[in-house]
């Protein structure tokens, strides 16, 4: 609760709901329609609690991907702040990332003064039509819900908004106006701050009737499916993250006859050498044929909180039919055909527990094979490639590790990794909008200050995001940045066009790029062997409070294992990279 002592803003109520909900920071860039917004959102609130911490971005669009990172590894929601028209709208690109991977982020727009709107003054940052909607009517398209608050519904507005994006798991948009930031609500409007916010309840009478409905289906299937195949097959996508709910998931692990493999954005949902697990499902380009004929030929498919697009699936090279499995969504569930509304998903792992407990099916008899681990080049001289980058990683990685890899090489590079205990990976395998990861890490890394970041990243990505890092530096992180330097766009070599000029990036002094952007103590190092890398990754151990910055040169057609594997079963793969046959 806020202090009685002092009156409460609108502002200072967002504030509070925003802690509430598991917010205690709010990335974004000040301006002129801002100000008095951001004095009254980082107030102290005067009941002993912590203000809301101010994090200012380098610019909108990596505020929005910082505030999205927070979110996710948090497990919890995102803010940011953003001034009318020309800041709102350079984030919009990461808010409509969030839309598209589920993010709970609340986009907070500071707007001119009431009576400005409903003049249609012909402001700065509008279009000087008069007309002051625009902004909004775009955000519709990229946000769960919307309002611009007026006074006397405010706390109501306020509410309604974060419940769509704690029910939905999708960014929401508050528009404030100057004066309605700092406009007093009546009592009992700040009375409602007593009672949290919580997402939308299950409706019973779905919840049981998909329950009733999953029991049947379990108890059709075939109690002998061959010697080590799992009866019950999951296979857990990345929406069990906005739900917070890896615990349950893994819960199930624990049951006889069940055997779990993650999609790409859900990867190591369970210790990837716990006997349940499956690894990671790709379609075609699994890397175990194990784990692909457990899902692709399961006697019974539950899909938790999956996706089903071109990269989760393989680029839809999956050999199971979704409409015939079992489906738990963010807000629905379903069997088959048969469709229940309004049943959440944490509820309906737990029915999912209650039925397979109850079923007590046979268990499988054998763990899928580990994957064989690829050793390391012995010779410390030999130049630095993509094979021995992530075998190296791979012998390197410690537990408690939040891994974070940028879409492209690093991303298809860290999928064939086996994560150590309590790691997982973060990355934008469906909006893949490059230059995401490093201001992630710095959301990453607020919201979880216990697992140290690792980064890796390569050239072109990074050189639109860079400048987020002294932020980085500036909140005391201390991750551990491996930059890829291969002179471009490798991911799109892959694809076609590998000479094209549009392939190059201005070649970068790298080394002198964390002291320009405020981290004199950064340890930085240059490491073009296999030698250079393991010293670099001793470094990082020996110094777990020191931010670490490598950049390591690569050759610039060499490309992870499954890059090319994908590349050669699209039949897109240039001649230029036939060496990798």
């Amino acid at each position: 609760m806020v202090s009685n002592e002092a009156p409460l803003t609108v502002g200072r109520y967002l504030a509070a709901r925003l802690r509430q909900c598991g917010a205690a920071h709010a990335f974004g860039v000040p301006g002129d329609f801002t100000l008095a917004l951001l004095d009254e959102l980082l107030a102290a609130p005067g009941d002993g609690s912590p203000a809301l911490q101010w994090v200012g971005s380098s610019n909108e669009l990596n505020a929005a991907y910082a505030a999205d990172g927070y979110a996710r590894v948090g497990r919890t929601m995102g803010a940011i702040v953003t001034t009318y028209g020309v800041g709102e709208l350079s984030a919009i690109n990461g808010i409509a990332g969030a839309f598209a991977e589920d993010v709970p982020v609340v986009s907070i727009v500071g707007m001119p003064a009431t009576g400005a709107l409903g003049s249609g003054a012909l402001l700065h940052h509008s279009l000087l039509d008069g007309d002051h909607e625009h902004f909004v009517r775009v955000f519709r398209e990229v946000t769960a819900a919307q309002a611009v608050l007026i006074s006397g519904s405010a706390a109501v507005e306020i509410d309604r908004v974060l419940t769509v994006a704690l029910s939905t798991s999708k960014p929401v948009y508050l528009g404030i106006p100057t004066d309605v930031a700092v406009a007093e609500l009546a009592p009992e409007d700040a009375a409602r701050l007593a009672e949290p916010l919580r997402p939308r309840a299950s409706d019973p009478g779905a919840l049981a009737a998909f329950e009733r409905a999953l029991a049947q289906a379990v108890a059709h299937v075939p109690s002998d499916t061959g010697e080590g195949e799992p009866v019950v097959t999951v296979l857990a996508g990345p929406r069990i993250h906005r739900c917070g709910v890896e615990a349950d998931v893994a819960a199930l692990a624990a049951l006889p006859g069940v055997r779990i493999a993650s999609q790409v954005g859900s990867k190591a949902v369970i210790d990837e050498d716990h006997p349940a697990s499956l690894g990671t499902y790709m379609g075609a380009i699994t890397q175990r044929e194990a784990t692909r004929r457990a899902v692709d030929e399961a006697t019974l498919l539950i899909m938790i909180g999956t996706v089903v697009s071109d990269f989760t699936t393989g680029f839809f090279t999956q050999g199971f039919d979704p409409a015939a499995a079992v489906e738990l969504a963010l807000d629905h569930a379903r069997v088959g055909y048969a469709v229940f509304a309004d049943v959440r998903l944490d509820d309906a792992i737990a029915a999912l527990d209650r039925v397979i407990a109850a079923a007590t099916l046979p268990a499988s008899s054998d763990a899928v094979a580990p994957l064989a681990t690829v050793a390391p080049p012995s010779d410390d001289d030999a130049p630095l490639d993509h094979a021995a980058l992530w075998a190296e990683v791979q012998a390197w990685l410690p537990p408690d590790t939040t891994l974070i890899a940028e879409a492209g090489t690093a991303f298809y590079g860290a999928l064939d990794l086996t994560l150590p205990d309590r790691c997982d990976l973060l990355g934008q395998p469906v909006w893949s909008s490059i230059g995401y990861t490093i201001p992630a890490t710095l959301g990453a890394g607020l919201a979880r200050p216990q697992r140290r970041p690792v980064l890796i990243i390569g050239d072109g990505a990074a050189q639109l995001t860079v400048q987020e890092l002294g932020q980085v530096f500036h909140h005391g992180l201390a991750p551990v940045i491996l930059l890829i330097d291969n002179a471009g766009y490798t991911v799109e070599r892959m694809i076609r066009s590998p000479e094209a000029v549009y392939q190059d990036v201005v070649a970068w002094n790298w080394r002198l790029i964390p002291a320009a952007l405020g981290g004199a103590h950064v340890h930085v190092r240059r490491a073009p062997t296999v030698g250079d890398l393991r010293s670099v990754l001793a470094d990082a151990t020996a110094m777990p409070e020191v931010p670490v910055f490598a950049h390591l040169t690569l050759p610039r057609d060499d490309a992870p294992r499954l890059l090319v594997e994908l590349a050669r079963r699209l039949g897109n793969r240039p001649a230029a990279l036939q060496e990798h046959a």
